[in-house]
């Protein structure tokens, strides 16, 4: 049987933690931040923790966690 791959985008920008929950980085934080309120910046700080059905399509990129 042939192994199954990971998507390689997948495993540079989500972690699964222990629990099983999936964490990302906060979307649109690279450039342009002249143009986004401080509020937007400061609430997009940090990690998400993806929601239940992102978490399935998440979890079927990384096959092996």
């Amino acid at each position: 049987m042939p192994k199954i791959k990971t998507k390689s985008g997948a495993k540079k920008r989500f972690k699964i933690t222990a629990s099983g929950k999936v964490k990302a980085g906060a979307a649109g934080k690279r450039h342009r931040l002249i143009s986004h309120s401080s509020k937007y910046i400061r609430e997009n700080r940090g990690t998400r923790v993806l929601s239940e059905a992102e978490t399935k399509r998440v979890k079927r990129w990384l096959p092996n966690g």
